[in-house]
């Protein structure tokens, strides 16, 4: 059944012990509030109570309600940017060091999975897809760089035979394989960090829509019909920001992006399809992301739009991309369809930050948010326990407001893909 309160998603369907916490009522007094039960503000709250702080966490909708419950679930290597660019932009040490946090990032998933016993069915692997002639070559001074300059081996080319073989697809003119990303179904494991975060004593409340709060030493965080009382804030809100907190909204983009399911194929077809439980993406601006499920369906990301809302029929939007690449599909169904909003930046890096006197952020993953934003909790509540040196690395990294701050930042960005979706075209 689906659970009450949650959009009708696959992920939401074959949720596991889904747990109901009450809405705030009355006030109460913490250390740390934090606003938003995704993976930011999980992993925050679950990391800042076993350091031994008191913590509220405060949910508008149900956790994992956002993008956090109803991505893709490919976790890739590295940063949003990949070495290559990383290194170009700060050379190599700074890239380097954002290399390796970013490795940090995938064994906390791994920990975490294992620690809490999370049934998130989490897999290795990922293949890119290239599908321009002008980024072939990419993959294997990609893979070259990695194993020589950053000490991950395992990477490698494959041609367009070899891609073939393992994707059934023609669009793939060669492939990347990365052996140490993961997959995993993202609404599963929000709902387990949720059930390690209450365990640890984290109070969460859901249905508490955070009105605002006072920038004060001492803050007070207001919901409807509640306040907590807290030494420091975390926010954690992403795509779902809206005008809570004007003085970094305008640093990010919300995009809605959309999900299928299809009807399962059956064990030989689904296999036949793609051979493995690892996720795939192809190399386009507006990528594509898809992957089995474990009863054999094929869940497939594709599209977006920039306005408020979803188209009214999702299905028959996502449908043409998932045909582009597999005609071979033409006569399958499609059981679920869904739509969800996170955030990018203009340089697609993510955004960290604390605002005085006691705001703490992280936002802005530009798709790369499993394990980006399950690391920026934790590297938050290192932050708020004294220890800023990995919060900064990411803090320090370049951001900028979208020109025309909030009001103008759409035109832009619909000009701007267009002109990116005509290069994913061409070539």
């Amino acid at each position: 059944m689906l659970p009450d309160g949650y959009p009708d998603t696959y992920y939401a369907r074959t949720a596991t012990s889904v747990a109901e916490h009450p809405a705030l009522s009355g006030e109460t007094r913490a250390d740390v509030c934090v606003i938003g039960g995704g993976f930011t503000g999980l992993a925050a709250a679950l990391n800042l109570a076993e350091q031994g702080a008191s913590v509220v966490l405060l949910e508008a909708e149900r956790i994992g309600y956002g993008a956090s419950g109803r991505c893709g679930g490919l976790v890739g290597s590295g940063q949003r940017k990949d070495v290559l660019e990383t290194e170009a932009l700060f050379g190599y040490e700074r890239s380097r060091a954002l290399w390796d946090l970013a490795e940090d990032a995938k064994d906390e998933i791994r920990r975490r999975v294992a620690a809490h016993d999370i049934d998130c069915d989490l897999a290795d692997g990922q293949l890119v897809g290239v599908h321009k002639r002008s980024y072939l070559g990419h993959a294997a001074e990609l893979a070259a760089v990695l194993e020589e300059c950053y000490d991950y081996p395992g990477c490698r080319a494959l041609s367009a035979g070899e891609t073939r073989e393992r994707v059934a697809t023609r669009d793939f003119l060669e492939g990347f394989w990365d052996p140490g990303a993961l997959t995993l179904h993202p609404l599963n494991f929000a709902l387990g960090l949720a059930r390690a975060a209450e365990a640890a004593g984290v109070r969460i409340h859901e249905r508490s829509r955070v009105t605002g709060y006072t920038q004060a030493t001492l803050a007070e965080v207001s919901t409807v019909e509640g306040k907590v009382t807290a030494d420091a804030v975390v926010l954690g809100c992403n795509g779902y920001l809206g005008k809570l907190e004007k003085r970094v909204a305008g640093t990010i983009m919300p995009i809605n992006n959309f999900m299928v399911a299809t009807e399962p194929l059956g064990k030989r077809r689904a296999l036949e399809l793609i051979d493995g439980f690892y996720g795939v993406h192809d190399s386009r601006f507006i990528v594509n992301y898809f992957r089995l499920s474990p009863d054999y369906r094929l869940l497939f990301g594709g599209g977006e739009n920039y306005r408020a809302g979803f188209p009214k029929d999702i299905r028959g939007f996502v449908r043409p991309y998932v045909l582009k690449l597999f005609p071979q599909l033409s006569d399958v169904g499609i059981d679920y369809a869904w739509g969800g909003t996170l955030s990018i930046t203009v340089n697609r890096l993510p955004h960290f930050g604390r605002l005085e006197p006691n705001l703490w952020f992280a936002q802005g993953y530009s798709g790369h948010g499993i394990s980006t934003a399950s690391f920026a909790g934790k590297l938050i509540a290192e932050a708020i326990g004294g220890d800023r040196s990995r919060f900064d690395l990411m803090a320090g990294l370049p951001s900028q407001r979208f020109p025309g701050g909030t009001l103008l930042r759409y035109p832009g960005m619909v000009l701007g893909m267009l002109y990116y979706a005509l290069k994913d075209r061409i070539g």
